[in-house]
C-alpha cells in the first residue's frame, strides 16, 4: 500500500512538473497550526496543538484547457492532511476535499466529482465568525456554511452577468434500487454591485449519511432531537454516553436555507446571515434558525479586527456565541492570527463550539487560539 501510495505521487508530480511548463496546471496549497486552550472539553480543560482550524491544511492541483471557440476543460484535485501528524483526512482519501473535472464556455461551467454545495459558495462569505479562528462556524454545520461536499455530483455554475451568479447541482446516490436515499441536490446565487454583496442557496439532502452523517450530541451538546433520546447521562457520575458515536442518527431529509449580506465601507465590511435548517424523522419536523451579524476592519495594510455574534434556537433550546480576533499580515503569504470563541448554551445542553471539540460538561465552552497560517 505504501509503494502505491508513492508511485500515485511520484505520477502527479511528473504530471505537475510537464503541465508547468504548459502553464496549463497550478499547484497550491495551504498549511495552518497552533496552540489551542479550551476551558472544558469531556470535563477538563485542555492545551492542544491544533491545525487546519482557520483554514484546512490541503495540497492540490488545478488547471484549464482551452478548448478553443471558447470552450475549454478544468479540473480540481485538492487533498486534505493534519499538519501535526502527517495524516490524510477524509477518511484518509487521497483527494477527499475536491476532485471533478468539466467542461466551460461563455455561459458559465459544468463539473462532475465531488464537489463543494453552494452553502459554502453563494452563503459562507457572510459567516463572519468563521473569519475569526475557523471555530466559528454556525452549530454543528448543520446548514454547511463551514464547507460540506457533495459526492457523485453534477453542477453547473454560470458566469457572472452585471454581478449575477447562479447555479444548481444533483448528488446521485449510486445505490442499486434506491435512487432516492443518500441523494442530494443545491441551488443558490450570488449578486455584487460595487461595496455590495448578497448571496443564499437551498439544500436537500435526503436520508443523509456518509459525509453528511448526524451525531446529535457531539454536534449540538443535546441529549434528544426529533423526540428519541440521542444521548444518556449517568446520574451518579454525570458520564454521557452518545448513542450516536458510531452509527449516524438517521433522518428522512436535512434542507437547509441560508442567505446572507454584506456592504464595504472603506476598510469596514459589515455582514449578517441567517439560516433555517429543517430536519424531518420519526414523523415529525424541527427546526434550526441561526441569525449572525459581525464586522471585519482593516485597521493597516497588516492589521485586521474581526468580531461577530450568533443566536441558535433549536427545540426549545438557545446558545449565544461570540467570536472575537487578530489577524496579522506578515507577508501576502503568511500570518499570525489569535482569537477567542465563546459560547453559553441554555440550561440542559452541553455547549460545544462549531463541531470542532467534544462538548463541554457545562453550558459554557471557550476556545483562545494563537496560531500562523501560510498559503501558496
Amino acid at each position: 500500500m505504501k509503494g502505491k501510495t508513492w508511485l500515485v505521487w511520484t505520477m502527479l508530480a511528473l504530471v505537475q512538473g510537464e503541465a508547468f511548463a504548459q502553464s496549463s496546471v497550478t499547484l497550491y496549497g495551504a498549511t495552518d497550526a497552533g496552540i489551542n486552550f479550551l476551558s472544558n472539553t469531556g470535563g477538563s480543560h485542555a492545551y492542544q496543538f491544533a491545525d487546519g482550524a482557520y483554514q484546512p491544511n490541503e495540497l492540490g492541483f488545478t488547471g484549464n484547457e482551452d478548448l478553443g471557440g471558447g470552450n475549454k476543460a478544468v479540473f480540481k484535485l485538492e487533498n486534505g492532511f493534519r499538519l501535526g501528524t502527517g495524516q490524510l483526512n477524509q477518511g484518509g482519501a487521497l483527494f477527499g476535499r475536491q476532485a471533478y473535472v468539466g467542461l466551460g464556455n461563455s455561459w458559465g461551467t459544468v463539473t462532475l466529482g465531488l464537489q463543494y454545495d453552494f452553502a459554502l459558495d453563494f452563503t459562507a462569505l457572510f459567516n463572519t465568525s468563521a473569519y475569526a479562528s475557523g471555530y466559528g462556524v454556525h452549530l454543528g454545520n448543520f446548514d454547511r456554511q463551514g464547507g460540506a461536499r457533495l459526492q457523485n455530483a453534477i453542477k453547473f455554475v454560470s458566469n457572472s452577468y452585471h454581478g449575477l451568479v447562479v447555479g444548481g447541482m444533483y448528488s446521485f446516490s449510486n445505490q442499486p434500487g434506491d435512487f432516492h436515499s443518500g441523494s442530494a441536490w443545491s441551488a443558490g446565487a450570488s449578486y455584487q454591485a460595487g461595496g455590495f454583496a448578497a448571496g443564499g442557496n437551498y439544500t436537500r439532502l435526503n436520508s443523509p449519511q456518509g459525509l453528511a452523517a448526524i451525531d446529535p450530541y457531539a454536534q449540538m451538546g443535546v441529549t434528544s432531537m426529533l423526540g428519541q433520546t440521542v444521548a444518556t447521562v449517568n446520574p451518579a457520575t454525570g458520564a454521557v454516553t452518545d448513542l450516536h458515536a458510531t452509527t449516524p442518527f438517521a433522518i428522512d431529509y436535512q434542507s437547509i436555507f441560508g442567505i446572507g449580506a454584506s456592504y464595504t465601507l472603506g476598510n469596514l465590511i459589515m455582514a449578517g446571515d441567517f439560516s433555517d435548517t429543517t430536519f424531518h424523522g420519526f414523523g415529525r419536523s424541527s427546526s434550526m434558525k441561526v441569525f449572525e451579524p459581525g464586522v471585519r476592519y482593516q485597521w493597516t495594510p497588516s492589521l485586521s479586527f474581526i468580531s461577530a455574534y450568533q443566536y441558535t434556537m433549536f427545540e426549545g433550546h438557545h446558545w449565544h456565541e461570540v467570536a472575537l480576533a487578530t489577524h496579522y499580515q506578515l507577508s501576502k503569504r503568511t500570518e499570525l492570527y489569535t482569537s477567542v470563541d465563546w459560547m453559553r448554551a441554555s440550561e440542559g445542553v452541553d455547549a460545544v463550539i462549531g463541531y470542532s471539540f467534544t462538548p463541554s460538561t457545562t453550558r459554557n465552552q471557550t476556545a483562545v487560539r494563537a496560531a500562523i497560517r501560510h498559503v501558496w
